[in-house]
């Protein structure tokens, strides 16, 4: 019998190191943790699947919580019954014990553990909607209050057409053209580009 610990943290610049320290102080061989920086909205997860393809009936997994496994209702219970039943695998999740498949296998604590983690898992996937959806009316009421998202538009200087002028004339290099509009080599050609064609519709 081998133990794993699976972490996952939705992004790369989140940290994983509360569940990395519990799953030291249950003293789990380090090469049998396996951490993923991705979002729970699936399964789709590299560690995940290789930790999957490793576990063997009567292995025992820890987690920290129910969402660190993921946050879609369905998947998750989906997931839950793979582990326990076909693959034969103990789960216990660390921030709830009464997950904990190892404990009295009758049916009342049966019964009580699958209810609570369906509680558990709806709660995580709703949390994830409700999150989107904030995010989603964040977005709508800043664009309503004009906010642009993204690199702001680069402006250019009141005289860029004479610059531009003197510029295709030789009159100035273009480091010294660069300099003059605050520009990269980059932006300044694209805002050529941008002045020419406004001129061309305005027939300037």
């Amino acid at each position: 019998m081998k133990t794993y610990g699976y972490v996952r943290v939705s992004s790369t610049d989140q940290h994983e190191d509360r569940q990395l320290l519990a799953m030291q102080e249950l003293e789990i061989p380090t090469e049998n943790i396996f951490v993923d920086k991705q979002s729970g909205k699936d399964f789709n997860r590299q560690n995940y699947q290789e930790m999957m393809n490793l576990l063997l009936s009567g292995d025992l997994l820890y987690i920290k919580s129910i969402d660190r496994l993921g946050r879609n209702y369905d998947e998750v219970i989906e997931q839950w019954r793979i582990i326990t039943k076909e693959k034969g695998v103990d789960v216990a999740v660390i921030d709830m014990p009464l997950l904990d498949t190892r404990i009295d296998k009758n049916l009342m604590n049966r019964f009580i553990a699958d209810l609570v983690l369906q509680v558990l898992s709806f709660v995580a996937q709703k949390e994830r909607e409700t999150i989107r959806q904030r995010q989603a009316e964040g977005i709508s009421a800043a664009k309503l209050r004009n906010v642009r998202f993204g690199r702001p538009p680069k402006d250019i200087p009141d005289n860029f057409g004479d610059l531009v002028q003197k510029w295709k004339r030789k009159q100035i290099n273009t480091a010294e053209v660069l300099k003059m509009c605050n520009m990269s080599r980059a932006t300044f050609y694209i805002k050529i580009k941008e002045y020419e064609r406004f001129n061309r519709i305005n027939g300037k």
